[in-house]
């Protein structure tokens, strides 16, 4: 609950008040016809015909803190610059939610600011690559000028320097982590491939850990995008790359072979494989780096496993009546990861 000296007068504002506020066209400038609004773990997204405004849930995990309006500020703030090395000029800034001395509440108001959300230009749905995708619409040609985008980001991105024994511990504390979060016996998942797939990456981060040194002798981690799937491309004329994982700079500091294994794998997850090809063909062309093959296998597996595991702890907070679809979800992740982890 976020509060507000006002004078003598204190004054609180639930995030459910200002939920329902933002649903409300009034509360726009541009007075739309309609507001939508989606939900995430982390955030609202309100959507008007020509803007997306997301405002961030008052959480706080291990891994983010918005739990204070200044935090909130700040997140904001470092989306929008974050996002613009990749997205030119689809995020517009960032707008207060305010509220005034006689407790009425605004969007960018004249009033002393109670939230803060980011405004962006709204995307078109039907150019979206998980949306072109599901509708058998994306041909190879489509994809070109979306992948010299990422490939000269990556060509032109600071090389982060990382210790080589640190960057595989941390794959094998993750492994070890997706594997617990993956058998516990009330998911109901294949306890016993879990544990096929996780060990089949262990042995590769064991046996042949000169496939990672050497990526990292070849200065090729970088600060990433961080969560680079599908939904998170649309090809327009001049296609944007968005949503990048911004609450967290250790979770972009990358490979960009794992990245683009990610989208890959997310890719083949939608029924296609020639759109993770291609991705890798231009950033092989434009940077001259080809990843070894098994090295690729490890990453679609790795991140096929933390996908599952974020599936099936959606359980954790639905009705038992829901567990299927997120199970369903988990399984078709994990049969992804088994198909890559016996290319190990």
């Amino acid at each position: 609950m976020a509060s507000k000296a006002l004078g003598n007068r204190r004054i609180c504002v639930a995030p459910e008040t200002k939920v329902a506020i933002l649903q409300q066209a009034k509360t726009y400038p541009d007075r739309p016809s309609r507001v939508d609004v989606v939900e995430t773990h982390m955030s609202w997204v309100f959507l008007t015909a020509r803007y997306a405004y997301k405002m961030k849930k008052p959480v706080r995990y291990d891994f983010l803190d918005f739990s204070t309006v200044e935090a909130r500020k700040n997140n904001c703030a470092e989306e929008v610059r974050l996002n613009r090395r990749l997205a030119h000029d689809l995020y517009i800034g960032v707008v207060p939610l305010t509220v005034d001395a006689d407790g009425n509440i605004a969007l960018d108001g004249s009033g002393e600011a109670i939230d803060w959300l980011v405004k962006m230009r709204r995307l078109p749905a039907d150019c979206m690559l998980d949306y072109l995708i599901m509708h058998h619409a994306i041909r190879q040609t489509d994809i070109r000028s979306a992948a010299l985008l990422l490939a000269n980001f990556y060509k032109e991105s600071p090389v982060i320097e990382i210790d080589a024994v640190q960057y595989k511990a941390q794959f094998k504390r993750d492994i070890d982590y997706n594997l617990r979060g993956l058998i516990r016996p009330t998911y109901g998942l294949d306890v016993a491939l879990v544990k096929d797939i996780h060990d089949a990456q262990l042995k590769l981060l064991r046996n042949e850990a000169t496939l990672f040194d050497r990526r990292i002798a070849e200065k090729r981690i970088i600060e990433a995008h961080g969560d680079l799937r599908p939904g998170h491309i649309c090809l327009e004329p001049r296609p944007v790359i968005f949503d990048c994982l911004e609450f967290n700079r250790q979770f972009r500091i990358l490979d960009p072979a794992d990245e683009l294994s990610f989208l890959a794998m997310e890719c083949e997850h939608l029924g296609v494989t020639f759109v993770g090809r291609e991705f890798f063909r231009i950033y092989e062309q434009v940077t001259q780096d080809r990843p070894p093959g098994p090295l690729v296998h490890f990453y679609k597996a790795y991140r096929a496993c933390l996908r599952a595991r974020l599936a099936i702890w959606h359980t954790h907070e639905l009705e038992k009546s829901h567990w299927p679809k997120w199970r369903d979800l988990a399984n078709a992740y994990l049969r992804l990861a088994d198909r890559h982890s016996q290319q190990l």
